[in-house]
């Protein structure tokens, strides 16, 4: 069965429709598996294969692929995170939210800048555009990440590691590249080897873009690795209760 074919019908307004439909209603819920779900009796553990859909699973465990909403009310992770993604999909959509480029610094991007014309107040802010010294590539700064001396360029820029990026409207004002990589791989923290966060920044406020020797770099793909790891973990209602759990729903929410 699909979840909401027993829901009952009520008026509903789609969008800017003038006129309302006669439609289910998915606000409609029995809390039946609420009850159990943390019954050690009442479900086993189970392990999401890659590229294995929902329905698929439900085949696997049941014999029938029309299980498959148990498991989204039975672990709250999937039902809010939504299904786990295949290696390639989970890529894709880090490649989509962090799309720009990342340029690491170890040059003190807070404190005013001594040039030799004098001090210069240091002005690689949101918004403003920059130019690599060597590639001659431009790039408007998106924002900073001053705990791990990140300045994020909006697109994709093939800066130079190790040139000079000099803010367009003074020169004056430059850090220096020591890396350039694509957003989704530059460094969201460091952790030690317990998994705690590491802190950067020393008494000096100076940071330490090499994270320190025992320190681990985590990047924006590695938490989503992890995350979408985590949801591949579930818990999922034995075989022999599955349809007498199905019946209750469907009953408590026609009543």
């Amino acid at each position: 069965m699909t979840y909401f074919s027993d829901n009952p019908r009520t008026l509903y307004r789609f969008g800017n429709n003038e006129f309302p439909v006669n439609f289910q209603d998915i606000s409609a819920y029995a809390n039946v598996i609420d009850q159990i779900k943390d019954n050690v009796s009442a479900y086993q553990e189970y392990t999401i294969l890659e590229n294995t859909r929902p329905d698929q699973a439900s085949y696997e465990l049941y014999g029938s692929p029309n299980y498959y909403w148990t498991f989204f009310l039975m672990n709250d992770n999937i039902r809010e995170q939504g299904w786990p993604l295949s290696e390639r999909e989970l890529l894709l959509q880090c490649q989509r939210d962090f799309p720009n480029t990342t340029i690491v610094t170890a040059t003190d991007l807070v404190t005013d800048q001594l040039t030799v014309t004098g001090t210069v107040r240091n002005k690689i802010l949101p918004g403003v555009t920059v130019t690599g010294q060597s590639s001659g590539v431009e790039g408007i700064v998106e924002h900073r990440h001053l705990e791990l001396g990140q300045v994020v360029i909006k697109g994709t820029k093939s800066f130079i590691e190790g040139e000079t990026i000099l803010l367009s409207t003074d020169v004056n004002v430059n850090f220096v590249a020591s890396s350039v990589v694509s957003e989704y791989l530059s460094v969201h923290h460091w952790e030690d080897t317990d998994g705690a966060y590491v802190d950067l920044i020393d008494a000096n406020g100076v940071v330490d873009i090499t994270g320190g020797a025992s320190n681990t770099a985590i990047t924006q793909f590695d938490r989503y690795v992890r995350t979408n790891n985590s949801l591949k973990e579930i818990k999922v209602l034995k075989r022999e209760i599955v349809g007498q759990i199905s019946d209750a729903i469907k009953t408590a929410i026609r009543s």
